[in-house]
């Protein structure tokens, strides 16, 4: 059976349950999995209509919605290959990505997405609007017979071109069956394999691969996933849908972190005093530094503190974080850890790649990625690296993955000041440091007991008071003997 085949034959088992659902005006608007099939029929008839040939492509411009995963589907069955576009990319980039892969047709959410497009390109190919696909007297599809084979390409992803022209990737129904064979394996032994419906939140664009397979996972599973429309209110909307678990980029979870301490200090009292001791027991257990009463000030926590922060930031039921795209920061996930909440980092999350590994429970390393196991170095410093973390189906032969030692990035230097702070300069080339007024390289005789004050100095602020030697960042440390 092809990924499609496995999804539609889940829904069909779901029935009634309610697989998607969007807050509007705070009030829950919901799709069974029945319903999500009719409109999925229904779309597949719209563009029957449009005499549109296997293999067509089709581009999808539109905000996260239920009719966009609807549309998706439908395409993908009546055969066309999905070109998911970010809506909120400017209209010259998004015409010059239509323009390399030349879709037939265009799917927009709104009509002042199709506007955009048109103005920008006059020649663009004809376009349709969801309000004219949704909507009421539309009849099924009558044959509704899938026509996709497993060598069958079904999307083509394209990066941001934030760093460089757009490319595209395209994705045959093999790969992205086996890539949700893998993803699904992973929430099994996440969520012990319990019966029950998941419990999803989802803000990411799904016109990325990582996002766009984490929905096609959830329908796989019939689980019930909470589709953000709104920016502005994850928040609100993320305790309304109570997760299990949802996918992450770094960006959002170090808002949370900080958003949480700085509700603390705002809150002030008894939290505070109580959240302040065990953060700093909490820090010096990670050290191996324990004092007598950490395990007294954390307990205390975890009872008066800690489950609160938990309800009133993502709900109660939450399992895990997943988290890619980028390092998240050691400060950042040992602080959801010290909360009671593991984050998962995946590695390969990206615009283009869904996630080809995780860690769960034990695999754990803080501040890594699973990335492998090097199993082989040549004379040039290139290792070979065999994947550990997930199961390859022996039939299929994997390239192994080849990094090179040379042009590898290094991991960011990071400084632990006193027991609650961490400091960290990212980035190629030597830092400056300068200790006590004077210039250093060797940091290994400070102790982190012994500094009175750090600051950092980045860019320009660097580069003026210290010329080219700053360019890279400043380092200023004053120690409590260089202060007398």
């Amino acid at each position: 059976m092809t990924f499609l085949e496995q999804i539609f034959a889940s829904l069909d088992r779901s029935s009634d349950a309610v697989v998607l659902q969007e807050l509007r005006d705070g009030e829950p608007v919901s799709l069974t999995a029945q319903q999500l099939l009719g409109q999925v029929l229904v779309a597949r008839a719209y563009l029957r209509r449009l005499r549109l040939k296997k293999g067509d492509r089709c581009a999808l411009l539109a905000h996260n919605s239920m009719q966009w995963v609807a549309m998706d589907l439908a395409a993908m069955a009546e055969g066309l290959t999905v070109v998911p576009l970010y809506a909120r990319q400017a209209p010259a980039e998004l015409v010059a990505m239509m323009k390399d892969c030349w879709p037939s047709v265009i799917a927009c959410g709104e009509q002042a997405l199709a506007d955009a497009i048109v103005e920008a390109w006059p020649e663009a190919p004809p376009h349709f609007c969801f309000e004219n696909v949704f909507t009421a007297g539309r009849g099924p599809v009558e044959n509704p017979a899938l026509a996709v084979a497993e060598e069958d390409v079904v999307t083509i992803i394209y990066t941001s071109g934030t760093s460089g022209e757009a490319k595209g990737v395209m994705l045959n129904a093999g790969n992205v069956g086996y890539m949700l064979g893998c993803t699904s394996g992973r929430l099994d032994q996440l969520m012990k394999r319990r019966p029950d419906q998941d419990a999803v939140f989802h803000y990411l664009p799904l016109c990325f691969a990582g996002s766009w397979i984490m929905m096609l996972t959830c329908l796989l599973r019939g689980s019930k996933l909470t589709l953000n429309t709104d920016l502005g209110k994850i928040a609100t909307e993320m305790r309304h849908a109570t997760p299990d678990y949802f996918l992450n980029v770094p960006a959002l979870l170090e808002r949370m972190r900080k958003a949480v301490d700085e509700q603390l200090w705002k809150t002030g009292g008894f939290p505070l005093k109580v959240y302040t001791k065990a953060k700093g027991a909490w820090v010096r257990r990670q050290e191996g530094k324990s004092r007598v009463g950490d395990g007294f000030r954390l307990g205390l926590a975890n009872r008066l503190v800690f489950p609160t922060i938990r309800k009133k930031m993502i709900g109660g039921k939450l399992r895990a974080l997943i988290c890619g795209s980028a390092p998240l920061s050691v400060e950042t996930q040992l602080f959801f850890m010290m909360l009671g909440i593991p984050v998962l980092q995946v590695y390969g999350l990206t615009e283009t790649t869904s996630a080809v590994t995780t860690n769960i429970g034990a695999e754990q390393i803080i501040g890594r990625t699973p990335f492998g196991i090097p199993t082989k170095r040549d004379a040039d410093s290139t290792y070979e690296v065999k994947v550990n973390t997930i199961r390859i189906n022996p039939d299929i032969k994997l390239k192994p993955m080849v990094m090179n030692l040379k042009t590898m990035k290094l991991k960011p230097m990071v400084f632990k000041v006193g027991t609650n702070d961490e400091t960290t300069i990212d980035g190629p080339g030597d830092k400056l440091f300068i200790v006590n007024g004077k210039e250093t390289k060797n940091l290994k005789n400070i102790s982190s007991d012994d500094i009175k004050s750090i600051s950092i100095l980045k860019d320009e602020a660097a580069e003026k008071l210290y010329g080219k030697r700053g360019r890279n960042g400043v380092m200023i440390i004053t120690t409590k003997k260089g202060n007398k």
